[in-house]
């Protein structure tokens, strides 16, 4: 089956999210949608798999125009799509996930539960994924989760296949396993849209790869193409890839953590009794794939969740009962992962946004009133020194793209001395030329002697930025390791396999 599609346009109001995009998926080709967060990868997606109607263009299928009113029609069609967030029913076994909606019955109206767990069998089978079809699904792996929405897609014989980001969550032997399924659906006569932002995994598995930048095609490479000329194609200007960063010169212990335990709501421990040190002059990266409890950790380090067990401590001192205010005032400085629920208000100015934490300072407040002058003269100095892109001060973050939204939250918290930065996430949501930007502002911070902790789920920038890395899984740390460990090895720790060799500070762990 051949998918084009002409001159496709969505627009929202005056913001055009996808401008005139042509494309066309071979069959039995695998064509990478390589482009930075905001590019417009998934509004197209959503049109073409019916969730959003075209405000012009067309897509055809074997020549032929066709309209999709819903993703049944486009199911209809032999488009399967899996979602970046997996569209599964926990408490549902695997086969009742995949035969959801047409279902077998016999007799009176029953559902023939031995059917669909057979069909699910002969496609695990047909198509080498393995999964046993009477699993619960909340039972799975993710990695494993996956496979049944690819199941799904196949059960409605889906010619062409939309991946949506669908290594986000995964460890690196999960990413692995993904590739190969994806060339072995390819070598069926599947067709594959592929969509992601990371430039390794689409000279890995593409056949051709086509960049989008806000909201336009700009270019159509081969796998061949180096990170460096792809990542120009998504920014529009050379970037340097490689964060160059001198040896580290670590010093004691800053930040302390002993025994910490957190429980959530609902009752489950999510942090289980977590212990580690950070060290001036060094950056520890926390690794582990979304949702093993770094969430959590840091909330509790940062005084926004009460831990109800273990100990914090800032040079030696107890912080663990200090709400947020006291410990940015004790010289932790706080990259939150979500950066528009807890990093900024978005009513608020660039300027203001900058003394969001500060503004009872000496600097910036006298006698209970602002200081407005040297508020705006902050703001001058922060835009200029962090490239924030913006009209001026007084323009809303809202306003700004997430890469500028990311820097205002980057530039206060650089903006005062500090003993610890935490960073969660720092990068998330940002384009290539940010990233680069950020990278380089967190390695000059720990040259100043800060102890940095970065937790990240993009394993490229763990690597790039840590001299020590902790990796947690299931609410533990399940090693500490040098950054000089195979991916293998630290895939496996993700996984909560394999041993993990504690690396003292300034030192690299030993592996086999």
């Amino acid at each position: 089956m051949k998918l084009e599609i002409r001159g496709l346009t969505k627009r929202f109001g005056s913001f055009t999210a996808n401008d005139g995009i042509d494309l066309a998926i071979e069959p039995g080709e695998i064509h990478c949608l390589l482009g930075e967060n905001g590019a417009g990868k998934s509004t197209l997606m959503n049109m073409l798999y019916g969730l959003l109607d075209p405000t012009e263009g067309e897509i055809l299928v074997d020549g032929e125009p066709v309209t999709f009113a819903s993703p049944s029609d486009a199911i209809a069609a032999g488009i399967g799509m899996v979602h970046q967030h997996f569209m599964l029913v926990p408490v549902f076994t695997v086969a009742e996930n995949v035969m959801l909606g047409r279902e077998q019955t016999r007799g009176a109206g029953v559902l023939n539960r031995k059917a669909a767990a057979d069909r699910v069998r002969e496609l695990s089978q047909e198509h080498g994924l393995r999964v046993e079809p009477d699993r619960l699904v909340e039972d799975l792996p993710v990695g494993v989760q996956q496979r049944v929405e690819i199941l799904k897609a196949l059960a409605n014989d889906a010619k062409v296949l939309i991946l949506d980001e669908p290594t986000a969550v995964l460890t690196p032997q999960e990413i692995d396993e993904l590739m190969r399924i994806m060339r072995d659906l390819k070598a069926r006569g599947t067709s594959i849209i592929f969509i992601t932002h990371k430039l390794r995994e689409v000279k890995a598995v593409g056949d051709r790869i086509s960049v989008i930048r806000r909201g336009k095609v700009v270019g159509t490479a081969s796998p061949d193409a180096s990170e460096a000329e792809l990542a120009e194609m998504m920014v529009g200007r050379s970037v340097q890839l490689r964060v160059d960063k001198p040896q580290a010169e670590v010093g004691e212990a800053v930040l302390s953590v002993e025994g910490m335990t957190v429980v959530d709501p609902r009752g489950h421990q999510v942090v289980k009794d977590v212990s580690f040190e950070a060290h001036a002059g060094e950056v520890l990266g926390i690794a582990g794939v979304q949702g093993n409890g770094q969430t959590e950790l840091i909330k509790a380090l940062m005084g926004l969740v009460k831990p109800d067990a273990g100990t914090v401590r800032l040079d030696g001192r107890d912080i663990t009962k200090q709400g947020p205010r006291k410990s940015l005032a004790a010289g932790i400085g706080y990259i939150p992962e979500d950066r528009s629920h807890d990093g900024y208000v978005g009513t608020f100015s660039v300027r203001e946004n900058l003394v969001l934490d500060l503004y009872r300072n000496a600097e910036f407040s006298r006698g209970g009133a602002l200081a407005l002058e040297a508020i705006a003269r902050n703001a001058t100095h922060r835009i200029d020194e962090f490239d924030i892109r913006t009209e001026s001060a007084e323009t809303p973050v809202s306003a700004l793209s997430g890469g500028n939204q990311q820097k205002v939250v980057v530039a206060r918290e650089f903006s005062r001395p500090l003993k610890v930065l935490i960073a969660s996430q720092p990068t998330r949501g940002v384009d290539v030329g940010s990233i680069e930007f950020i990278h380089k502002r967190i390695v000059a911070e720990r040259d100043q002697g800060t102890a940095v902790i970065i937790v990240s789920t993009e394993l490229d920038e763990i690597y790039a930025l840590s001299d020590r890395i902790a990796v947690m899984y299931d609410g533990r740390i399940a090693g500490v390791v040098g950054p000089d460990i195979p991916r293998e090895e630290i895939g496996l720790l993700m996984a909560g396999a394999g041993p993990g060799v504690a690396a003292p500070a300034g030192e690299e762990a030993t592996h086999e």
